[in-house]
């Protein structure tokens, strides 16, 4: 299993842009359903700093294969103030986050 969180702080005139673009990738998520794949995208209360973090399960990026998530980082660069910062993770606990009670 590998963890990734990544942050970064897009440009005020652009934050709506990167919410849309986020919720697109969440409805191909939604519609594909890729195995392997837990994901969460937070969006902080200065409304312009965003949280992302993926666990993978397996190998490959089921993520980075969506045509919309593609799409959402065409751009990234250029809607950022602050450009994305990647960083791997190792999960110590979760609630329910990412896993169901029965562990699935």
């Amino acid at each position: 299993m590998n963890t990734t969180i990544v942050r970064y702080k897009v440009k005020a005139d652009r934050a709506e842009e990167n919410k849309a673009y986020i919720r697109d990738v969440f409805a191909e998520l939604d519609a594909n359903r890729p195995d392997g794949l837990r994901y969460v995208s937070f969006n902080l209360e200065d409304g312009l700093t965003f949280v992302h973090i993926a666990v993978i399960e397996g190998e490959g990026n089921p993520l980075t294969a969506t045509d919309a998530f593609k799409t959402f980082v065409a751009d990234i660069k250029g809607r950022c103030d602050e450009p994305p910062a990647a960083s791997g993770a190792d999960i110590v606990g979760s609630y329910r986050l990412f896993w169901e009670r029965d562990g699935n």
